[in-house]
């Protein structure tokens, strides 16, 4: 008999917090920014509240929150095809935990769907609240880096943001990434220069969702 799995169910799972920390040393070793704890719990939250917003109804908000917990779990294997492996570990483990299958297929399809530069397509709802979520998560809080001289762009561009907020507004039907930049640690083209697949992959998911997808830098509406 299926189980009615919720985040803080697969958050208590032993086999998802060792595969969370050994994705996020992983990425250590390999000079990447923060992808443990802070990271899928923040886009966890995000992805449900993304449908929650948009009036979607509660268990796919909970299952996007999910599919966001999971979505780096592949990075224990390896930064390459991460999307893809971490679906098939997730769906394994959703499996074991006894979750529908329907609800842990749609989970692993958003997952192996996340990352503009693995091929991924905004297949669902949950998908788009995934990218959405992650693709946001831009923040100093995420630089391993403690010497700013010794800085590449991606770690200058994360320094320099003080401030990412994923806005809503149903009303209008605007999806919004309301950034805050320190010009003096990287600039706005530096920013557009790195990280332009993710806007347009979450053009592309807000557009899936019925919505356009807006960036404000600093206040300027730039998208």
């Amino acid at each position: 008999m299926s189980r009615f799995i919720t985040l803080e169910d697969v958050k208590s799972d032993p086999r998802v917090a060792t595969l969370i920390r050994r994705a996020d040393e992983q990425m250590a070793a390999i000079g990447y920014t923060e992808h443990g704890f802070r990271h899928v719990g923040l886009v966890a939250e995000n992805a449900r509240r993304v449908l929650q917003e948009l009036s979607l109804n509660s268990r796919l908000a909970e299952l996007a929150a999910i599919a966001g917990y999971l979505h780096d779990i592949g990075n224990t294997i390896s930064r390459q095809m991460h999307s893809k492996t971490g679906a098939v570990l997730a769906f394994q483990i959703l499996s074991d935990m006894g979750m529908d299958p329907e609800e842990a297929s749609a989970i692993s399809a958003a997952i192996g769907n996340h990352d503009e530069q693995e091929g991924g397509v905004i297949v669902s709802p949950i998908t788009a609240a995934v990218v959405l979520a992650d693709k946001s998560d831009v923040h100093r809080s995420r630089v391993r880096n403690p010497n700013m001289a010794a800085f590449d762009i991606h770690d200058r561009i994360n320094y320099a943001a003080q401030k990412a907020n994923l806005i809503v507004s149903p009303s209008d039907h605007t999806i919004t990434l309301d950034l805050s930049i320190d010009t003096s640690i990287g600039s706005v083209f530096e920013y557009f220069e790195i990280f332009m697949s993710r806007m347009l992959f979450s053009r592309k998911a807000a557009e899936f969702l019925g919505h356009r997808f807006r960036m404000v830098i600093n206040g300027i509406p730039l998208l």
